[in-house]
């Protein structure tokens, strides 16, 4: 491979993007370990709202959040296409409800540009920037924003 070829390789990034409360969003894959369906969701009493609970994957078990609710969007009507995105944190299984996975697409990093003012207002600790595809305005998830623990009594995941 050139020096050129390495280069552009470096600046492209491969996006999942997915829906949530029929807004699109995208994150980075290498962020993602696996997309699973909804299974068994066992709830935590005296959680926070967004917190739907724990299920049991292969043996390990990963906390499941509601994205839209983390996001203040509603709740999620979980259906035949809702996934949940599992992602490490801290050595700890965090799953994202998300209403229905669309593609994994290949973007320039460079063509990711900031959030609208509106948007930074609104959900801009959740939001890292916002790139476009040819049919949509897609907004890149901050998963340190949406992993924060925002309850006091929440001191790891």
């Amino acid at each position: 491979m050139s020096e050129n070829e390495a280069m552009a390789n470096a600046q492209q990034m491969l996006v999942s993007t997915f829906f949530v409360a029929d807004a699109a969003f995208g994150l980075d894959t290498a962020c993602i370990q696996e997309v699973v369906r909804v299974g068994d969701i066992t709830q935590v009493h005296h959680a926070s709202p967004y917190l739907l609970g724990v299920m049991n994957l292969r043996g390990r078990i990963a906390t499941v959040i509601d994205l839209s609710i983390k996001m203040e969007l509603g709740r999620t009507e979980i259906g035949e296409k809702s996934r949940i995105l599992i992602l490490d944190c801290e050595g700890e299984q965090i799953g994202l409800l998300v209403q229905y996975v669309s593609d994994a697409i290949s973007i320039d990093a460079a063509a990711i540009r900031p959030a609208p003012e509106n948007v930074r207002r609104a959900q801009g600790k959740y939001v890292k920037g916002v790139f476009e595809t040819e049919d949509r305005l897609i907004a890149l998830l901050d998963t340190d924003g949406v992993l924060a623990m925002e309850d006091p009594r929440e001191t790891t995941w």
